[in-house]
């Protein structure tokens, strides 16, 4: 697994070493050295490498927002979240990918469907902790969604265990009360927030 293809070397950034110390289909950990503008000997690091995700935060006609309750084993916790998801083709994010990989996560995870006259609004993309990872997440709002016909069919490394809308109001107190608290969802809502889709 190698760095995404928009994270290029040049403007005084370079890879001088890099070894992989593990991995799997999902994630593989690397150790580099990396020239930096401020450090052009070079920093050494460690750094997760990730597949790209899809963020999307689902809103009815009535302007409820629709969450999935979901266990998180690395924080031993299961919370509320906007349906999200990895990219299956790990270099390849085209627009027309990286839309069918959101509209594959909100009905899989959710249930839902974007309706027949709705839109897909692109959000931009974050990096959920630019630290460690090169994982990043494309965020989408769909708007209208509708329950799907099919249902959802969570994948077998899920524990979905609810799913409901929440008035805009409900959702924005869930937030200032911290019982929303994972980035993917922070970050949609903030997007949402500044480019008034809220």
């Amino acid at each position: 697994m190698k760095f995404h293809d928009f994270i290029q070397d040049g403007n005084g950034w370079g890879l001088l070493e890099d070894t992989e110390l593990w991995a799997n289909p999902f994630a593989a950990v690397h150790a580099v050295k990396v020239q930096t503008p401020t450090r052009p000997q070079g920093a050494i690091w460690t750094v997760l490498h990730r597949k790209g995700a899809c963020v999307v935060a689902p809103i009815t006609r009535e302007g409820n927002v629709v969450l999935v309750r979901q266990e998180r084993i690395p924080i031993r916790a299961t919370i509320w979240e906007f349906p999200a998801g990895q990219i299956d083709a790990n270099h390849d994010h085209t627009p027309d990918v990286v839309c069918a990989a959101a509209l594959r996560e909100l009905r899989e995870e959710s249930g839902y469907e974007l309706s027949p006259e709705g839109r897909l609004i692109p959000l931009g993309l974050f990096f959920p902790s630019a630290g460690i990872t090169d994982e990043h997440c494309h965020l989408f709002a769909a708007r209208p969604v509708i329950p799907s016909p099919h249902g959802s069919s969570h994948d077998a490394q899920e524990a979905i265990t609810e799913c409901r809308e929440f008035t805009e109001a409900e959702f924005r107190t869930m937030i200032a009360n911290g019982e929303i608290r994972d980035a993917n969802t922070l970050s949609a809502f903030a997007r949402m927030c500044a480019m008034n889709i809220m």
